[in-house]
């Protein structure tokens, strides 16, 4: 795919990872070794199949681990840069953190989470961006009841995210494809949520946010019953979404 070069992803990697702490130790939920690989490497390599040339890490929990794997082992056509966070900033906070941290402040963000990998098609996200100030990635799922679903209106635009119940429904993805002065405007609060006080404020705001479904292979490494699944998963889709291994 043809480089998008002025989109930067940034890859929320901070948290503590507690529902899996006991199969990975004191490795970092990202860093968790799948078919030879850190998880969050198959996501770098699918995002620069993409056309993706820039990554931010927002990293906390070991931070020192990812410098350590990047650093002398970069991804092709891929410039990864590490951001620590100072202390647990929450996942708006460590989105703003990095964002105010970064050399180059692009047309848009994509933002994602380290331990979930989702098939991207990139074109289709931006052009979702064009007369909106951000887009939002969903999963339709048959029981919401784990995850909270959101509510969209007649135009697929995201009007509150719900509480969790039982019933088939879009659920966040935890991709976003966001423009800078969303960030810019954030609040110098820690900690700082993405879905439970950045995203209502901006909807407070009159910002238009789109949701677009995802319909491609997903995967989230943060339970005990899904980690198991992720060398399976990446080996399966290897050829059709990552670059090669």
């Amino acid at each position: 795919m043809p480089p998008q070069p002025d989109i930067t992803a940034l890859l929320l990697a901070g948290g503590q990872g507690t529902r899996v702490r006991h199969l990975l130790g004191e490795t970092p939920k990202p860093m968790a070794p799948v078919a030879g690989r850190p998880f969050i490497e198959w996501i770098l390599r699918h995002l620069a199949a993409q056309g993706i040339r820039h990554a931010l890490l927002s990293t906390g929990h070991q931070a020192k681990a990812f410098a350590d794997h990047f650093d002398p082992q970069p991804v092709p056509n891929l410039t990864i840069e590490c951001i620590a966070e100072p202390e647990p900033l929450g996942t708006a906070g460590g989105l703003r953190y990095a964002a105010r941290q970064a050399d180059h402040t692009p047309s848009a963000w994509l933002v994602l989470n380290g331990d979930s990998l989702a098939f991207l098609h990139l074109p289709t996200l931006a052009a979702s961006l064009e007369k909106s100030d951000a887009v939002l990635a969903a999963r339709n799922v048959p029981d919401t009841t784990r995850y909270g679903s959101l509510q969209i209106d007649t135009h697929q635009r995201l009007q509150a995210f719900r509480e969790k119940q039982p019933g088939a429904g879009l659920i966040n993805a935890g991709i976003y494809l966001l423009r800078p002065p969303l960030l810019e405007n954030l609040p110098d609060k820690t900690p700082l949520s993405l879905e439970t006080e950045a995203f209502p404020d901006w909807l407070r705001a009159g910002h238009h946010i789109q949701v677009t479904e995802l319909k491609t292979p997903f995967l989230d490494i943060g339970t005990p019953e899904t980690l198991p699944q992720a060398e399976t998963f990446i080996t399966d889709h290897l050829d059709q979404f990552l670059l090669s291994p």
